[in-house]
């Protein structure tokens, strides 16, 4: 068989399994309804059938050792090898790994937990975190944020074995080994990245975080050493709480968080508001309580799920996701099926987190939210520092996340909950509450729906500063412009998956992915200022 007619046919097929994908697991997102849990859960073990026909590997295996090929067809032949390569399994296999996933994901849709009698949503907690004074409170949110670990720790642990057993009958030593070897990461590369830069913010990081405990402390009348994680505005401690200075809430109350998000988008010529009829937008039961962005057909049904309230949290993250919604709107959509979307799950986070932390920056303020001179000159300073602040948190979160992940597949059956809490503490600095027995971090829903995800997000985060650098330095010191835009639309998002994601980063950039960005911007005194 001839490549182009092989190429030809794969597009063809996953084409049409993915879209009966997507639509089954916005549905199971969206409505919380069993059925549509199920649904997903089939269509996605539809999918990696797709991927798991041994004979279509050879077959690709075999086209990959031509010298001839076109790089397009190099590609997408590349991309088919790496999906394959983690799906060669027998049938069964498949589908008990995605019906459990699939259970477990509904398990955390659905699931809300009580506190004096009360049930509680992510928001509410959230806002408890982020407003209440009572000690107690606090803690009563910050526990009931972990009882879907002890829901679902069981059936997760469960899951994660047999994800090691499925990577062991394709040669690999555990399930987070291959995971990285078929996302074209060096699990080597990525974990001394991780740990230069611990050991490049650890001065700085250390400095405001003692400034943060102090002011907690004295907040809620209490000494630094009795600071418990339930005194952080994020149950995992994933974002830096704002002081009164650097809390824009304020500003947001009663504002059109979708209408902002367009005049951002549009401002830079990458309109995005026709997506909105067919996103949900709004917070209501059933739901998942989170955010993301699903391309349905790569063919511009993109979706975007949030549950909106009128604050900085939201618009930040209307942003983000409208972030990766234009990376999907803006590929270029003649290309293959198989390259139509992003180069790299670290690539599509890059712009999700460019635009995501533009609600503290000096020029979207003033273009978007139009706060005065007067204002901004108050406010900037602690905003410059917060921002800081919760980059460092955020990369701390991440790489602890991280670092706990690899060793929860190296050896699931060790004391996972002390674990747990010995990365927290010795990385995100945080004081263990009194009772570690508990499976706290199994509360976080990316263990079981986006399993050897998270390094991505800090991979993100670096491309993000660079991408940022280079554009204030050789493309516009303005950067929400038609100019900008036109750079980030075609030079970016327009190839889609055509290039190895570090490729495509030095193309665009001009070298590869320097960590050197991200510390200059964030782990030094003198930060770049933002």
């Amino acid at each position: 068989m001839l490549v182009e007619q092989f190429l030809k046919e794969q597009n063809a097929q996953f084409k049409e399994l993915l879209v009966k994908a997507t639509q089954a697991g916005w549905m199971a997102q969206t409505t919380g309804e069993k059925e549509w849990a199920e649904k997903a859960g089939k269509t996605t073990s539809e999918l990696k059938l797709f991927y798991s026909d041994n004979k279509k590997f050879e077959q690709v295996k075999t086209f990959l050792a031509d010298s001839s090929l076109g790089a397009e067809e190099k590609r997408q032949l590349e991309l088919l090898e790496y999906e394959m390569k983690e799906n060669q399994l027998d049938k069964e296999s498949i589908e008990k790994l995605s019906g459990m996933s699939a259970e477990l994901n509904y398990l955390f849709n659905t699931y809300l937990p009580e506190v004096d009698g009360n049930k509680l949503s992510a928001n509410d907690i959230r806002n408890t975190l982020l407003n209440s004074t009572d000690s107690v409170e606090r803690e009563k949110a910050w526990k009931a944020s972990k009882e879907v670990g002890v829901v679902v720790s069981e059936k997760l642990l469960e899951l994660v074995k047999q994800r090691n057993v499925a990577a062991r009958k394709l040669g690999y030593e555990n399930f987070y080994q291959m995971s990285f070897a078929n996302q074209e990461l060096d699990i080597n590369d990525v974990f001394s990245m991780f740990q230069h830069l611990i050991d490049q913010s650890e001065d700085m990081f250390r400095s405001l975080k003692s400034e943060l405990d102090q002011e907690l402390a004295d907040k809620f009348s209490i000494k630094i050493e009795e600071l418990k994680p339930w005194h952080y505005v994020d149950p995992f401690f994933q974002e830096a709480p704002a002081n009164e200075k650097s809390n824009l809430d304020r500003y947001f109350k009663g504002k059109d968080l979708k209408q902002l998000t367009a005049d951002t988008f549009d401002s830079m010529d990458m309109p995005i508001e026709e997506l909105y009829a067919s996103s949900d937008l709004e917070p209501r039961e059933g739901k998942n309580p989170t955010a993301f962005c699903m391309d349905m057909n790569r063919e511009g049904d993109i979706r975007v799920l949030c549950n909106n309230v009128d604050n900085t949290y939201w618009m930040g993250t209307m942003l983000h996701e409208f972030g990766h919604a234009a990376y999907n709107n803006y590929v270029n959509r003649d290309l293959p099926y198989l390259l139509r979307s992003y180069a790299h799950i670290l690539t599509t986070e890059a712009v999700a987190m460019l635009f995501g932390k533009m609600t503290e920056n000096r020029e979207w303020l003033t273009k978007f939210l139009q706060l005065d001179e007067v204002e901004l000159n108050r406010i900037m300073p602690s905003l410059e520092k917060h921002e800081q602040l919760k980059m460092l948190i955020s990369g701390r979160w991440i790489i602890t996340f991280v670092f706990f992940e690899r060793e929860l597949y190296e050896n699931p059956d060790q004391d996972l909950n002390a674990l747990w809490w010995e990365k927290v503490e010795q990385i995100q600095l945080l004081n263990p509450p009194e009772d570690r027995t508990n499976p706290d971090w199994a509360a976080k829903i990316h263990f079981t729906l986006a399993p050897v995800y998270y390094q991505n997000y800090l991979l993100g985060e670096l491309t993000a500063a660079q991408l940022y650098q280079y554009i204030k330095s050789t493309i516009s010191e303005e950067f929400f412009n038609k100019k900008v835009g036109a750079f980030i639309r075609d030079e970016f998002l327009a190839p889609g998956a055509s290039f190895h994601w570090n490729e495509k980063i030095k193309n665009v950039t001009g070298e590869p992915l320097n960590p050197e960005h991200f510390i200059k911007s964030y782990c030094t005194i003198n930060k770049v200022n933002k």
